[in-house]
């Protein structure tokens, strides 16, 4: 089993280290420290002595090549100075503005990290060519090829910072940013919730499996406490279920995806607690991934948070922004839509022999719907233009969740024309109320 819980915490570090503003920048360097070297080998192996060779690839003398890759070399780490000065004024840019949860996107990046890596790897690819330039008395050695290919990346730098420049400006527009949130967000539903099968097991199931819960579940079991402090970013389900049908345990996860927890904080729940043996504990605690940052590839509330975040700063008396928040109602209908058609996951995991084996939290939809859409109404209720979207929002979202979450929507949206309408709005506003309250008195 150790093989299997591993696999967990493999994943989550690969994610940080590619995710990583250094990885993909150090790799092109490695890269293009390996060329030079090959290249320069090839041109020992053509033995190429002279330098009027009308057919050879490009052709330099000692001195001309020393100019070449010096004045590249140079160029090069000024431009990748200049990138990176740009590169951080737009993230400040985007912390006060965006707010710093969405730094990561930035960070993640990878267009930007090619470009930093592109004129780095350039600069010091001509560096390691430049030092087997030889043009003394006795005998001289150009690698005309590995120059020539020198020529070739300045040229295809120039070309990445012409896209950069593009890419910097268009990476910090809002509707980019929220497009990004928005897939983010959808791929976390595709995760979270299943594709409802034609028979859905439904509550019978459940019922089921409740009929195996241990009665001495709290007093007869074992607390895995965690070993250092930050955010529950991971959980390894399919690995907690393996152990637990290995072992022959009921397992109960207390720290879900988000939540906070500091070190000798309880999260997961074993039983019985005879058959957890230290071994066991530790491959327990390895199926689950604390980091610094809620995350949201297992963290669905966290998704949608950063999305109701934006609209929020965009409605604060600093920024004003209301159209920003329209974008943002918008993008949370179309994560918050992605449900329709999916089922939502069991509190009870069981075996391939249905037999219980993992206690789990699942998503409150209404509860995660009406919060984020409370957090925009709070600062947007004297808005009837933000109202207005919300309402409309609220109504095709209603139409995706399952009918207890969607009586809940209804009864949010009503709160919230309710409240719009004891706010001193002018005629023409109230007029926008009105209407929407007439249609959603229709529609129910």
């Amino acid at each position: 089993m150790v093989a299997s819980f591993s696999i967990t915490r493999v994943f989550a570090f690969w994610d940080r280290l590619n995710s990583s503003f250094w990885f993909v920048p150090a790799l092109m360097v490695v890269v293009a420290v390996a060329l030079s070297f090959l290249l320069i080998e090839v041109d020992i192996l053509r033995d190429v002595d002279r330098t009027d060779d009308a057919n050879a690839f490009y052709t330099f003398g000692p001195e001309g090549a020393r100019s070449v890759l010096s004045v590249i070399a140079t160029s090069m780490i000024t431009v990748a100075s200049l990138i990176f000065s740009i590169t951080m004024l737009s993230l400040q840019l985007a912390s006060s503005q965006f707010g710093p949860r969405v730094l990561d996107n930035f960070m993640r990046d990878r267009s930007n990290q090619i470009v930093l890596g592109t004129f780095i790897a350039t600069f010091l690819y001509c560096l390691f060519v430049l030092r087997s330039v030889r043009g003394m008395e006795g005998g001289s050695f150009v690698p005309h090829l590995a120059v020539g290919f020198g020529v070739v990346l300045a040229a295809a730098s120039v070309a990445v910072l012409i896209y950069f420049i593009h890419h910097i400006a268009t990476s910090i527009r809002i509707e980019t940013l929220l497009a990004k949130l928005a897939r983010e967000g959808c791929a976390a539903v595709d995760r979270l919730f299943h594709e409802r099968p034609e028979q859905e097991p439904g509550a019978e199931a459940d019922e089921k499996a409740a009929e195996q819960m241990p009665g001495d579940f709290d007093a007869g079991s074992r607390q895995i406490a965690a070993d250092f402090g930050g955010y529950v970013q991971n959980i390894g389900v399919d690995a907690l279920i393996g152990i637990a049908e290995e072992h022959d345990l009921v397992l109960r996860i207390d720290a879900p995806p988000g939540q906070f927890v500091i070190k000798g904080d309880c999260m997961i729940t074993a039983y019985p607690k005879d058959r957890v043996s230290d071994r066991i504990t530790e491959h327990l605690r390895g199926a689950v991934v604390i980091g610094r940052d809620r995350t949201p590839y297992q963290d669905f509330e966290f998704a949608i948070h950063r999305i109701a975040e934006l609209a929020q700063r965009s409605l604060s008396p600093g920024l004003n922004d209301p159209t920003t928040a329209l974008y943002c109602i918008d993008r949370l209908g179309e994560v918050l839509g992605r449900v329709d058609g999916r089922g939502i996951p069991s509190k009870m995991q069981l075996d391939r022999d249905g037999k219980l084996r993992l206690l789990t939290e699942t998503v409150v939809l209404e509860d995660v719907a009406c919060r984020a859409f409370a957090a925009i109404a709070r600062y947007g209720i004297t808005d009837a233009d933000v109202v207005s979207q919300l309402s409309e929002t609220l109504a095709r979202v209603e139409t995706s969740f399952p009918l207890p979450a969607r009586l809940a929507l209804v009864d949010f949206r009503e709160q919230v024309l309710s409240a719009s309408r004891s706010q001193p709005l002018s005629g023409f506003d109230r007029k926008i109320l009105s209407d929407l309250q007439d249609t959603g008195s229709t529609q129910l």
